[in-house]
Order: C-alpha cells, then sequence, then structure tokens
C-alpha cells in the first residue's frame, strides 16, 4: 500500500515488512486493520515488537508510462535521522565511467523535470544523474516534518554523491538544488569540474542583497529583516493550503501551458498528505533570518564560491521573479563565472527545464564542451 513499517525487535535487528501468522497480537492486528498495510500471514517473530510507522515510500505502479521518463529507477541508501536507512532514487543513464552531469531539483518536482535533459547528455557519452531528494519522487519520504531541515537534505545529497565516487561533475542546479548542489560543491570541491545555475537562489540574508533581487530578503538594521511580500505569501501558502498540489504550483510558474498528463507526472509522487511533508518543509525552510540554520550554511556556500575558479555559467530564464538577481550576484561573486557566456533563456518561468528543455541541454552540451580539458 506503499507504506513501509519499521519493526525493531529486542535483538535491535530491523526489518522493513512484518510478516503475520493466523493469530496475529495486538501490535500486528493494529499494523494490518487501522494502517491498511499490505501483510503476509506467515510467522517471523511475533514478540518484543517496537513498532514506528514513519516513512512512505509512493507505490511503483504510480510511476509506469509517465510522459517522456521511461528511465529505470536507481537506488542509493542514506542514513535516516531516526536511525537505519532511506532508499534515495536517481536517474542514472549513460556510461558509468563517464564525466557526470548531476542535476539537482527543487520544490516540488523531481527527477521528471529533466527528462528532456537526460537523454541529450548520456548520447553526448555523458553519465547524466539526476537524484530525487528524500521526501521526493521515488525516494522514500518521512513523514514526520522535523525530518526535514536543510543540513539533513545536504547531509542525503553529499552522501549520496561520495556514495557513487561520482567525478568530474557538471552540476546543473535550480530552485533547491542551488542551495544543496552548491553547499554539496563547497563540501567536495574536487569531485566538481563546472556549474550550470539556472534559476536557483542561495539567500544567506546579508546587507549586501538589499536592492539587488526582486524577491527581497535582506537585514535592514535593528533585527529586523526585509523579505518579499511574495516569498512569504509562497512561505505561509505551503502550510495553511489544505491540499497542497506539485502540479497546481508548476502550473502557475511555467511560461508554457503544461498537458495534463506532464502535471499528472508531477503528482505521482504525492498520493495523499502523508507523502507530502517534505513538500510542505522546503518553502519554509527558506532562511529569512542571519540566525537561521540555511542563512549559515549558505554563508559557508557563498565563501566557498568566492574561491571557485572552475568554470561557472549562469543561465536564468526571463521570467522568473523569484530567483531574478542571483545570477548578477553569482557572476560578480563566484571567480569562475568571470569572461563566461552567461545566457538569459527567453520565454520561460521558473521551471526552466519544462519550458525550454532542450534549448538549456544545448546550452549545457556546448558549455562542456568548450570548457573541457
Amino acid at each position: 500500500m506503499g507504506l513501509v513499517a519499521k519493526a525493531v525487535l529486542s535483538l535491535e535487528c530491523q526489518v522493513e515488512r512484518l510478516d503475520l501468522h493466523e493469530a496475529a497480537n495486538p501490535v500486528e492486528l493494529l499494523l494490518e486493520v487501522r494502517l491498511g498495510l499490505e501483510i503476509s500471514h506467515h510467522l517471523v517473530c511475533s514478540r518484543g515488537y517496537h513498532v514506528r510507522v514513519d516513512i512512505v515510500r509512493t507505490p511503483d505502479e504510480r510511476f509506469e508510462k509517465l510522459p517522456g521518463f521511461p528511465f529505470a529507477p536507481h537506488y542509493t541508501k542514506v542514513a535516516s535521522p531516526r536511525g537505519g536507512s532511506l532508499r534515495m532514487h536517481r536517474v542514472d543513464e549513460g556510461p558509468a565511467d563517464a564525466p557526470v552531469v548531476l542535476m539537482a531539483h527543487g520544490e516540488p518536482t523531481w527527477s521528471f523535470l529533466y527528462r528532456k535533459l537526460i537523454p541529450r547528455f548520456s548520447q553526448a557519452g555523458l553519465r547524466a544523474v539526476a537524484p530525487d531528494h528524500i521526501g521526493f519522487g521515488r525516494s522514500d519520504k518521512p513523514v514526520e516534518k522535523t525530518d526535514y531541515s536543510f543540513a539533513q537534505h545536504l547531509a542525503w545529497l553529499r552522501e549520496l554523491v561520495v556514495e557513487l565516487d561520482l567525478r568530474d561533475i557538471t552540476l546543473i542546479c535550480q530552485d533547491w538544488g542551488g542551495p544543496l548542489g552548491l553547499a554539496a560543491l563547497a563540501a567536495e570541491p574536487e569531485r566538481f569540474s563546472r556549474v550550470v545555475a539556472t534559476n536557483t537562489i542561495l539567500h544567506s540574508v546579508e546587507p549586501g542583497f538589499a536592492g539587488r533581487l526582486t524577491w527581497s530578503n535582506h537585514p535592514v538594521g535593528g533585527g529586523d529583516v526585509q523579505v518579499s511580500e511574495a516569498l512569504l505569501s509562497w512561505m505561509a501558502l505551503s502550510q495553511r493550503m489544505p491540499d497542497m498540489s506539485a502540479s497546481l504550483s508548476i502550473a502557475g510558474a511555467c511560461a508554457s501551458e503544461l498537458p495534463k498528463d506532464v502535471l499528472a507526472a508531477y503528482d505521482a509522487p504525492f498520493p495523499d498528505e502523508r507523502f507530502k511533508a517534505g513538500m510542505r518543509m522546503f518553502p519554509i525552510l527558506i532562511p529569512v533570518t542571519p540566525s537561521d540554520e540555511g542563512a549559515a550554511i549558505n554563508r559557508e556556500t557563498w565563501s566557498a564560491l568566492a574561491g571557485f575558479e572552475k568554470p561557472f555559467l549562469t543561465a536564468f530564464s526571463d521570467g522568473d521573479p523569484a530567483t531574478r538577481g542571483f545570477e548578477t550576484l553569482f557572476r560578480e561573486r563566484v571567480p569562475g563565472a568571470k569572461d563566461q557566456p552567461h545566457v538569459t533563456i527567453r520565454g520561460a518561468g521558473h521551471f526552466v527545464q519544462e519550458d525550454r528543455g532542450e534549448e538549456l541541454a544545448r546550452v549545457v552540451l556546448d558549455f562542456i564542451e568548450r570548457t573541457g580539458n
């Protein structure tokens, strides 16, 4: 049914499904009847259970026959903040020993966002890797909002990069893919060869941002900050709307009208509210005070980028007020951005990959060819 039940036995043994016999004990019966778990009736052990149902996993059938997304799933185990492990999904196409294009998504998308780019990269002889953040896509989804933090998301992404030993990486980062992907670069700089930043953010809530961003977010003195009404409205809406829909958010931030089957694919990972904790948390993890954990992480990332001399390209769209201004900050602050052929992608909203995915792929491939060793 999509739920993963963790049963921790007295011997500290952890299993992912409970196998029951005909005369189930009360805990087992509760799991089967009240939680609707699909459990087989074969006894393994029925004593000493401490049961936690704290992770959901979207059923595989919800990912069948998605438009333009024929890619086989791949999984890596990453650490759970509650102990044990979580299953993190990625698309992984192309030669395993080839240079890597790492595509980092944001809110409220998943690797499906990069479906127009993945085959272009793999056909060019590159390894195309598009992970789903924990809480999104085919990755496991903790149901407790407190399991999601900026630092934890970063730890998960970094763990995947290290576990797969990804090297010679071209990072493409959009939306939350920027703060997380660039922080991973800051932590593992030797693994990265270049960056393409598109419609992304790196809020460190610093005075130098005053007047530089369309969606303002900076201190004004006296312990006060100026934060754009649009940004605050998005943060509040993510917590208050009764039914948060990925497709509704994406449709409203694209310049083009998306087909119904594409919108349905963005909703596929989230059958009901139990699956949406990660999606609801990303907006309120955006730092809006200098003391925020995320602001501190982003300041460390800006510090690392100040010494990043490898090629850094911005490819922002002309229709995304949420990120407008960051392209200029990246060009000014990152040494590797100097003298690069930065582009503005016309006729695209926040989700460039949807509106102008083929064009973005061409920009990336040209950039890799021009800056390759």
